[in-house]
């Protein structure tokens, strides 16, 4: 799903090709330049929603996913994206430094989650707490907390409210971990039976070794 390294696959191989079928045009043959430079153009952009197009198949084919469920997916990246720049342009709000570290470690783990899901979307659906609502909710609360804790007036009722804030940043905090081991959880248990298989693998030949480093010893032994 990475976006980025597929915009640049698309214009690597749509600039040279666009670039060679003008200079041919116009080298080779008695086109005008302007109307092979047009036609070199329009080739460029045909050429990469033609691209674009067969990387979306190849991905929907990949993850096994619907056109209208890919895209859902793309969009909740991309806002998730803006909400954790929101999340990272309050760390000169808090100012205590339990909040602080709080806040930063929400946002590590949500761009780790966003990551995840970028490289294999079907993890969405393990994570769909996360896009629907922690990330909102800590982007929220830290809002909030933000505000309180640059109230020039600090009463009872207001350290209270601190208080109860930089304990649900916390529990935030904790729903973000346990969402980041979700997304991962299909990983780690694929990387278990792997080890296991070749764990096996190798096991199942040590036997004979055995076996044989024993008739070695035996014949030995009879001389």
């Amino acid at each position: 799903m990475n976006p980025i390294k597929k915009f640049f696959a698309r214009h690597a191989i749509m600039a040279p090709t666009s670039l060679f079928t003008w200079i041919f045009l116009t080298s080779s043959t008695s086109l005008n330049p302007l109307l092979g430079f047009a036609i070199g153009v329009g080739l460029y952009a045909g050429g990469n929603m033609t691209i674009k197009e067969i990387q979306l198949r190849s991905t929907l084919k990949q993850y096994g996913l619907g056109r209208s469920e890919y895209k859902h997916i793309e969009q909740q990246v991309i806002e998730s994206k803006k909400k954790v720049k929101q999340l990272t342009n309050m760390y000169g709000q808090v100012r205590s430094i339990q909040a602080f570290r709080q806040v930063y470690d929400m946002a590590a783990k949500a761009r780790k989650i966003i990551k995840i899901v970028q490289m294999n979307p079907r993890k969405f659906y393990q994570v769909e707490s996360f896009f629907y609502a922690h990330l909102d909710s800590a982007v929220e609360i830290t809002s909030k907390y933000g505000l309180l804790v640059n109230q020039p007036l600090k009463d009872t009722e207001i350290k209270i409210a601190l208080q109860h804030t930089r304990e649900t940043l916390a529990d935030l905090n904790t729903e973000m971990e346990r969402d980041l081991r979700n997304a991962v959880a299909t990983d780690l248990e694929q990387l278990r039976m792997e080890i296991d298989f070749v764990d096996v693998t190798i096991n199942k030949d040590k036997p004979l070794l055995e076996s044989k480093g024993e008739h070695l010893n035996d014949r030995k032994t009879i001389r």
